[in-house]
């Protein structure tokens, strides 16, 4: 993916240079490299709908545990809401402070919205409500199926959250078939989604060429500057959040917390995935934090799908990066949508490499920024993506720690 991003961004600049508005250039991108870029994308969108909803629906149905082990899952649950608030608001308030995405001409601009509505309606046709009462009542789907076929993501979360709150309420041989077949469902389009992104060189390649045969080597700064926002929010959020949350609600030394989750933290870092970092976070919540194996077992077993604090943070620092970049400007009701998306699509986004993407672009296609700049995005989102996983597992063993002191005083 790093060789396809540095093809597409030195090819379109040496393109850019030597042609500038050749025809041929103009030529070259219209017919090749941005219906190959637009291809990658529709693949991508084709597996948003599948993903979101099953992942979600399950997300919310394996929270059934929180009414079996009782304060335990109430304050994961209470936990999870509130850490993933603070660290979307980190995310924006640093985007709006820093504003990475300004700096480009406004004829650079114009040229870059010039059909760029059309391409971003690949994932969502549907017409933005009028006041936020409309947003409301729209959010509740009269018809789930045709929601599905608007793109109408907020109303397809809406009912996937309704379906696992059903499987939770519904303890029957069918229900649990069906709850079967809604993870067959999940699987597959994971499977499908990694094919997808074995692709990405090329779709990076036919992207960026197309961005920067447009704008020149000026969005190397706008991507250097969005880097540095998204590292300064994980950093803030993973030393500064959590090691108060720790000390205040946890009891524990900041300093010994992060010594003794090290292990970790390194494995969350190579493998971008909280998934399979999970065993090791079981091993170091028992031997190295010392934790009750029933409190951390479940709090960790959850959070890594349902507590990811460094996806949701990415996804607004991405959604709001993109926008200026753009030259968008989000409202505050807009904006406050889409940390509401980030908090819900922590739950249905998948603990794998890349796994928050498809999320990114449905909420792009949500409040209307142009699809083309998830390029620049994947381009550098495997570096992201360690470092954000990082900040997953943490916050997921952080939380363990929290419930933990909280059971113990209890039980006295």
């Amino acid at each position: 993916m790093f060789i396809g991003f540095a093809v597409g961004i030195l090819g379109g600049i040496a393109a850019r240079v030597l042609l500038g508005d050749d025809p041929r250039l103009a030529t070259f991108i219209e017919y090749i490299a941005q219906p190959a870029g637009q291809i990658f994308l529709r693949l991508l969108f084709m597996l948003v709908v599948p993903l979101v909803f099953s992942a979600l629906a399950l997300g919310v149905a394996g929270l059934a545990d929180v009414r079996a082990l009782g304060r335990v899952g109430l304050r994961t649950l209470v936990y999870t809401v509130v850490v993933s608030t603070i660290a979307v608001v980190i995310g924006i308030v640093l985007v709006n402070t820093l504003r990475p995405g300004d700096g480009l001409s406004p004829e650079l601009r114009s040229r870059m919205l010039e059909g760029a509505e059309e391409r971003a309606s690949i994932i969502t046709q549907s017409t933005p409500p009028e006041s936020g009462i409309a947003l409301l009542v729209e959010i509740v789907p009269s018809n789930p199926i045709r929601a599905m076929a608007d793109g109408d993501m907020l109303a397809v979360m809406f009912f996937a959250v309704m379906i696992g709150v059903g499987l939770i309420l519904t303890r029957s041989d069918a229900s649990r078939q069906f709850e079967k077949a809604l993870e067959g469902l999940y699987e597959i389009t994971l499977r499908l989604i990694h094919l997808v992104i074995s692709l990405a060189p090329f779709g990076v390649a036919a992207l960026l060429f197309t961005l920067t045969a447009e704008l020149g080597y000026e969005i190397l700064w706008q991507l250097a500057r969005y880097v540095g926002v998204v590292l300064l929010a994980l950093g803030l959020h993973q030393f500064v959040v959590y090691s108060l949350a720790v000390r205040v609600l946890g009891g524990m030394s900041p300093l010994r917390f992060f010594r003794d989750i090290r292990a970790a933290m390194v494995v969350a870092f190579s493998t971008a995935s909280s998934n399979a970092t999970l065993p090791t976070a079981l091993a170091v919540a028992e031997t190295e934090l010392r934790l009750p194996p029933h409190v951390s077992r479940f709090v960790l077993t959850v959070g890594a799908t349902a507590n990811q604090n460094g996806t949701a943070l990415f996804e607004g620092v991405t959604v709001l990066f993109l926008a200026q970049f753009f030259g968008i400007d989000l409202s505050l009701a807009q904006q406050t949508l889409v940390v509401g998306i980030c908090i819900l699509g922590g739950i249905g986004t998948a603990g794998v490499p890349a796994g928050s993407i498809p999320v990114v672009a449905m909420i792009l296609g949500v409040v209307g920024v142009p699809v083309e700049g998830i390029g620049m995005i994947l381009g550098v989102d495997r570096f992201l993506d360690m470092c954000r996983t990082t900040l997953n597992v943490t916050g997921d063993l952080a939380a363990a720690v929290i419930v933990s002191r909280g059971e113990t005083v209890g039980a006295r």
